[in-house]
């Protein structure tokens, strides 16, 4: 009996020497070099408006809009698409703990009471009880860094579905203030067309009364009512458009269209906030959609390294113990057993599966890191256009605003000379074309200076900032020094 005891003694100490030595190897886990991108960022921006007040996350306010807030606060609370992204987020969160699992031991327990009767051929019978209690224990020694490689890499999916959180919030955000303005814009040209088709009406009245007079020719009479044909043709396209975009602005909100209204308002109201976007090297850490991209770098080293560390050979430790009696639902005078097992495996030949694995984590990290650069490029070029396109538009909208009032004026003095048949029907037509042009154009350039605001706040981030921007020397995916991506 003594020496059952020590054999078993020294079999759990043999074990134990094992694991603590397999535990002291598994902190020398390799870890491959990092993806390192090295891309010189501009010191300035081309355009003028950097230096204004950065966006902030509830960036909707500064066009000075009650209904726009509204309208956002419900596309935040009811849209899919924000609800898609927080369950993509959850389910990240998931995978982080079933792989942080996989670091700890797995324990199962076990147990089984039963009764067997055996009649053979011959006549008789017998009848055999048994119980059964057993206690397993399994543990893989992430002897290499493996199983925590791939813990990192799902962390680093769960920050890029974060991420992608914000990036979905600040698409979503952008898309229902640019279809509002797009409602008020559609809006004001309807109001612009009514307001012509009234004009060319009150014009054709006058013309006919002229002709009635003998002075003026059916000629006159024709043109005239062509305007107004014209006028009253260019009204249903517009109304047809009004009710796409309300009915677009539905679907972003998580509304039906059916029933869907917007109050609205005058888009000449609304306000154009003067925004800046801040330094090129303080971009990396305001885009999240280039925080995605960081994330999905950091995920593929961490990849790169579980495909490496497969290739080395893996320890498993294990262990059981039981009772078991010949006694139904009772462990009385039960039969103890232990045992004790590690085993190391290493694969010998598999056809090039593994290391297959290992040049295709290669090629996918170097296809991010490219993807990162593009994705870098991509956002320096939508600042330029939009700072570029803000500057441009506000000057054509303030000459555009004078054609029109002078637009109107020279109508108003064509009509006049008209009823006093100093002019010609022509000039006065002339007058109404320029007019209505001068009109729609500058509603459609008051749509482009608030859908380019929308578009410099989406290309500064839209005020969101990476929480360890900053405050933690391990920045999630390549670190920026000195306006270099390393």
């Amino acid at each position: 009996m003594k020496s059952i005891l020590f054999a078993l003694k020294h079999r759990v100490a043999a074990a134990f020497t094992m694991l603590l030595t397999a535990t002291t190897f598994s902190g020398c886990a390799f870890h491959g070099e990092p993806a390192k991108l090295t891309m010189p960022l501009p010191a300035t921006w081309n355009e003028q408006g950097a230096a204004a007040p950065q966006p902030t996350p509830e960036w909707w306010n500064d066009f000075a809009s009650t209904q726009l807030a509204e309208l956002i606060a419900i596309a935040l609370a009811e849209s899919p698409d924000i609800n898609i992204a927080s369950e993509r987020v959850r389910q990240a969160e998931a995978a982080l703990r079933n792989t942080g699992s996989s670091l700890f031991p797995f324990v199962d327990l076990g147990a089984s009471s039963g009764r067997r009767r055996t009649t053979p051929d011959d006549g008789g019978s017998t009848t055999s009880d048994s119980s059964n209690l057993s206690l397993g224990v399994s543990y893989e020694v992430d002897l290499w860094g493996r199983i925590s490689a791939g813990k990192r890499a799902a962390r680093a999916s769960l920050d890029g579905s974060r991420y992608d959180r914000e990036t979905v919030r600040l698409t979503l955000t952008s898309g229902v203030a640019n279809a509002y303005f797009q409602v008020l814009a559609t809006r004001a040209r309807l109001q612009v067309a009514r307001s012509n088709l009234e004009v060319a009406e009150r014009l054709l009245r006058i013309v006919d009364v002229r002709y009635r007079n003998g002075a003026a020719s059916a000629l006159d009479v024709s043109r005239q009512t062509t305007t107004v044909l014209t006028q009253r043709a260019a009204v249903p396209p517009l109304e047809v458009q009004e009710r796409q975009t309300v009915s677009a602005l539905a679907i972003l909100l998580g509304r039906p269209p059916e029933g869907f209204a917007v109050a609205g308002e005058a888009i000449d109201r609304l306000v154009v906030p003067d925004i800046g976007v801040g330094l090129p090297s303080e971009l990396l850490t305001r885009r999240p959609d280039l925080a995605v991209v960081e994330a999905q770098l950091l995920a593929a080293d961490a990849n790169l390294d579980a495909a490496r560390a497969a290739l080395l050979p893996s320890l498993q430790l294990s262990g059981s113990g039981g009772l078991s009696t010949s006694d139904l639902f009772s462990l009385s005078a039960a039969t103890r057993s232990l045992s004790l097992g590690t085993s190391v495996a290493q694969t010998i030949f598999d056809g090039g599966r593994l290391r297959s694995q290992v040049d295709t984590s290669e090629s996918q990290r170097r296809e991010l890191l490219e993807n990162y650069r593009a994705s870098i490029l991509n956002a320096l070029k939508e600042v330029e256009d939009a700072l570029s396109n803000a500057q441009r538009y506000r000057d054509q909208e303030t000459a555009q605003a004078a054609i029109r009032d002078e637009s109107q004026r020279s109508l108003r003095l064509a009509e006049l000379r008209l009823r006093e048949g100093a002019d010609e029907l022509s000039t006065v037509l002339e007058a109404q074309r320029t007019l209505y042009s001068a009109q729609d154009q500058l509603v459609q350039l008051r749509l482009s200076r608030l859908s380019t605001g929308v578009d410099i706040v989406k290309a500064a981030g839209g005020g969101w900032q990476r929480a360890d921007a900053g405050a933690n020397t391990e920045v999630v995916g390549p670190p920026i020094i000195n306006g270099v991506v390393q």
